[in-house]
């Protein structure tokens, strides 16, 4: 029992350190931000003129800034500068807690959303933000606006809790082509749904990466498909390269152009048979074949999942492509950081 009892306080403390080196605040985003109630897509604009706009703390509830029984939409809006020397980094942005569901802008561009609007209104008041920051996204050097879009339906309201701010992780591969953001979505389960060709314009739209449920299919186990069309940029067009999709809760397919390049776990005939084990916690990343991306036109990656029990779908980073040189030494670069991490928890549990 003793021998038990260290190896899982040493996995604790591995994990907590772990985690703790992982993210690193560069922008703090508490404080001051304009803001105002009503509803108007043009306030995600980040050349709209908010200067006539109220100030509000963020994170608070509205109700306590003089908004009392407010429930409705709401804009909250904030400027930054992003230096050009986070380039090379892969950048997150922290929102924390938002009362009832938000949709999240940079520079004018979606970059995530958690819970559902009306008339399918469900609330996701409970789930932290921190939704990946596309670099083409981001003006670098400059000015960076960003725009969140709130719909309170009872009690508090706005941007409530939580450490707000642009991070950034060491221990992520950041893709050469970032591909998280808005992905097509469909439940249930048809084979030529990774067609190329297919028209999926009716499609739903998801935020990648997050989880399905905090974004109004909650409680939905079973099968769905995620679908995304891409163009190669130029200086990708003769790499090797591996496409990279975090983490999928459960099982996964990957198609790209049509031809299945890998998947993670079994998705049985009966999916309900299928071994979910520990799946949901393994990285994905698939090698692509040579000759079969695209390097003029659009190419299009479908990815069929099964999730068996509680969280569904494509919820972790980092997603985009990244070429094989890259790939590998990211992860010689994590095998020694990981055997470091360990070596140091190991002696400092006996001091």
């Amino acid at each position: 029992m003793q021998k038990i009892s260290l190896l899982f306080v040493l996995l604790l403390l591995i994990g907590a350190e772990s985690y703790s080196q992982s993210m690193e605040r560069l922008i703090g985003l508490k404080g001051i931000w304009k803001f105002s109630i009503g509803d108007e897509q043009e306030w995600a604009s980040p050349d709209f003129d908010d200067r006539s706009w109220e100030n509000i703390k963020a994170p608070s509830a509205w109700e306590d800034q003089g908004y009392y029984g407010y429930d409705g939409f709401a804009w909250y809006r904030k400027s930054i500068n992003i230096p050009k020397e986070w380039m090379s980094r892969k950048l997150y942005l922290q929102m924390g807690y938002i009362d009832d569901v938000d949709e999240v802008y940079l520079n004018g561009h979606l970059i995530g959303e958690m819970g559902s609007l009306p008339p399918h209104y469900h609330t996701a008041y409970n789930v932290y933000r921190s939704y990946n920051m596309p670099a083409q996204y981001i003006n670098f050097g400059g000015r960076n606006v960003i725009a969140v879009r709130v719909f309170d339906a009872e009690l508090a309201g706005g941007i409530t809790g939580g450490e707000l701010g642009v991070y950034t992780n060491g221990y992520l591969a950041i893709p050469d082509l970032d591909l998280s953001g808005q992905w097509k979505f469909v439940l249930g389960d048809e084979s030529h749904y990774k067609e190329p060709n297919l028209d999926d314009r009716k499609w739903a739209n998801i935020s990648v990466p997050s989880y399905w449920e905090v974004q109004g299919y909650e409680g939905y186990d079973g099968i769905a498909w995620y679908r995304k069309k891409f163009k190669v940029s130029e200086n990708l067009r003769d790499k090797q390269l591996v496409l990279m999709l975090g983490k999928i809760d459960d099982l996964d397919e990957v198609y790209l152009n049509g031809k299945m390049i890998g998947k993670t776990g079994v998705i049985k005939l009966n999916p309900k048979e299928s071994e979910l084990g520990d799946s949901y916690q393994q990285f994905r990343g698939y090698y692509i074949p040579k000759g079969l991306l695209k390097t003029t036109g659009e190419n299009v990656v479908a990815v069929r999942v099964y999730d068996g029990f509680k969280d569904g779908g494509i919820y972790e980073s980092p997603v985009g492509l990244i070429t094989q040189t890259r790939y590998i030494q990211f992860w010689k670069a994590q095998n020694e950081q990981q055997k470091k991490v360990y070596r140091r928890s190991f002696w400092d549990s006996f001091f």
